[in-house]
């Protein structure tokens, strides 16, 4: 066989596995090779989590041409929409596990109840947080320390996007479900449909083209919600006419009280390490808003840039997370901890290959969006710092992941707990203020936290208390 013949043939073989993983398929991901197992599973969560990085950088990316109070109001804004998301996420986590365990027992009709149960939740959720953030904006900006100019400009931005959280959540839950039985690709196309939406709606609505009305910053928000609520509704269409692993029909949307105080139970953990760590930064931007609009906007840029890598790389781990839960659900946890270190090995190349393109290229990255002195300096730190913690991240977050899949969430908010609050704000406030480094040693403080993070995580994770939990 040529060299060309054999590169050939593997390209065939790569194409296939890619599209394989991209379509709806049958593989027992408790049974056959580890590696073929957590590819099929990783490619689709890997490129969903990059369509949650685009949402935020495609509206920075408009945003920025109104100016920096603008993109202040976006990064003060996705600062409190964080508090949104740790919720929607945590309780994803417990979904994820708990599906993800009752699909290794091949128990299908409890894995739809558990999903059923999530929806009543999320109703809930979504109507609180709802009516408070669209009512009380305004106040919630001027808390986070915002000036007023960023106020007026934004708070339309912040009420519709709380307003919509709705989209937000469902998009969260339901999506969680299906990766924890494995349907990965099912989340990534609501995400891609979420995202076209958003890419051809968002210039419509801030600047006002054909018929649109002109918004501004508004209109981003206007446009973002849109787009989630369509795809939220693709995947209420997929679950109530599909026959994926998950046999989702309306009578599983009966209420038992007993499993939404399960869900609750082994979700309360997720919310807490998100809360936990979504109050961190959001400390952390009220650290760096005490030196004005141009560091805030350079944070809030070099924070979409960071997703990029960040974001794919929880894919990954959240990739891990429902193997892990199928495994031990299939009564098999030596499977569950390969997974773990295969996902670990990789996610570690894609960090350092990650963190080693924004060190080089942080400037240019930072140019793109804006051409302010200020904005350009404190982004191009940030983003040669962050880059610098690419690897110290690699490790902790693919093993936090295997926590939450075992549906041990409470270790990882203990982690959460030490790290960013008793470690990462003390010692930014220390770096910034005391010893005068401003929002550079807010930077470094959060690398220093995930070293941290890592480190203990790794110890308890060979302690393997974790295959031992119940879900």
């Amino acid at each position: 066989m040529t060299y060309e013949t054999e590169n050939r043939n593997l390209l065939q073989r790569t194409s296939a596995f890619l599209r394989e993983s991209l379509h709806e398929n049958e593989t027992d991901f408790t049974i056959g090779p580890i590696g073929r197992s957590l590819g099929l599973l990783a490619i689709p969560m890997v490129l969903e989590m990059s369509m949650e990085a685009v949402f935020a950088l495609v509206d920075i990316i408009f945003v920025s041409r109104l100016g920096t109070n603008a993109v202040a109001a976006v990064g003060i804004t996705e600062a409190l929409i964080t508090i949104l998301y740790a919720i929607a996420i945590g309780l994803g986590m417990g979904v994820t596990a708990m599906v993800s365990r009752r699909i290794g027992e091949k128990n299908v009709e409890a894995a739809a109840q558990v999903t059923g149960q999530a929806i009543w939740i999320g109703l809930v959720i979504s109507i609180a947080i709802g009516i408070f953030g669209a009512i009380y904006a305004a106040d919630l900006l001027l808390l986070m320390g915002a000036q007023p100019g960023v106020i007026a400009e934004g708070k339309g931005f912040t009420a519709i996007l709380l307003g919509g959280s709705a989209s937000i959540v469902y998009l969260f839950l339901l999506n969680a479900a299906l990766r924890g039985a494995g349907d990965a690709p099912i989340a990534l196309r609501s995400l891609v449909i979420a995202n076209g939406l958003n890419i051809a709606l968002d210039p419509c609505f801030i600047f006002g083209l054909g018929p649109f009305p002109e918004l501004g910053v508004t209109g981003a928000a206007v446009a973002t919600t849109i787009g989630r609520s369509i795809g939220v509704v693709y995947l209420f269409w997929y679950l109530t006419t599909s026959r994926g692993r998950l046999r989702f029909e309306f009578k599983h949307c009966k209420l038992v009280p007993a499993l939404i105080r399960r869900m609750l139970y082994v979700s309360i953990g997720g919310v807490g390490q998100f809360l936990i760590g979504t109050a961190s930064w959001i400390i952390l931007m009220r650290i760096v808003a005490r030196y004005g609009s141009a560091p805030v906007a350079a944070f809030t840029i070099a924070l979409r840039m960071i997703e990029f890598a960040i974001l794919p790389a929880w894919g990954l781990g959240n990739a891990a997370a429902t193997l892990v839960g199928q495994s031990l659900g299939a009564g098999k946890p030596e499977r569950a901890e390969a997974f773990v270190w295969r996902a670990t090995r990789y996610n570690l190349v894609f960090m350092v290959a990650s963190g080693a393109i924004l060190i080089t290229m942080a400037t240019t990255l930072v140019a793109l969006f804006s051409d302010d002195s200020e904005i350009l300096y404190y982004g191009t730190a940030c983003l040669k710092i962050m880059g610098l913690g690419y690897p110290l991240w690699a490790v902790g977050m693919i093993i936090v992941q295997a926590f939450n899949g075992a549906g041990d969430t409470r270790t990882p908010t203990a982690l959460n707990f030490v790290c960013f609050w008793l470690i990462e704000i003390p010692l930014a406030w220390w770096l910034a203020e005391p010893l005068g480094h401003g929002p550079i040693g807010v930077f470094w403080a959060i690398i220093i936290a995930e070293l941290a993070l890592s480190i203990f995580a790794l110890k308890i994770f060979r302690s393997g208390r974790w295959k031992l939990q119940v879900v």
